[in-house]
């Protein structure tokens, strides 16, 4: 009994082309993170916090001319 196990013996042919197989390996990338809120979505909500800003600064300036003395326009005419 020989002592190494019987192997393939390797073969090269000397004369045509030499095919040789290639099994790609997959390659691991680092995983993407994802926003929770879309760039549009955030767009939209800053829209709408700051027509709610000028709503409120449209109040504020209405109450503080109500406080004044009522209209303006009846008072120029």
């Amino acid at each position: 009994m020989p002592e190494t196990p019987p192997g393939v013996k390797e073969v090269l042919p000397k004369q045509g082309l030499l095919y040789q197989e290639d099994m790609p390996t997959v390659v691991l990338c680092k995983p993407k993170l994802l926003p929770l809120k879309s760039v549009t979505l955030e767009k939209m909500e800053k829209m709408q916090k700051e027509a709610q800003d000028l709503v409120k600064q449209q109040d504020k300036e209405a109450a503080v001319i109500a406080q004044m003395g009522g209209g303006g326009f009846s008072e120029r005419f």
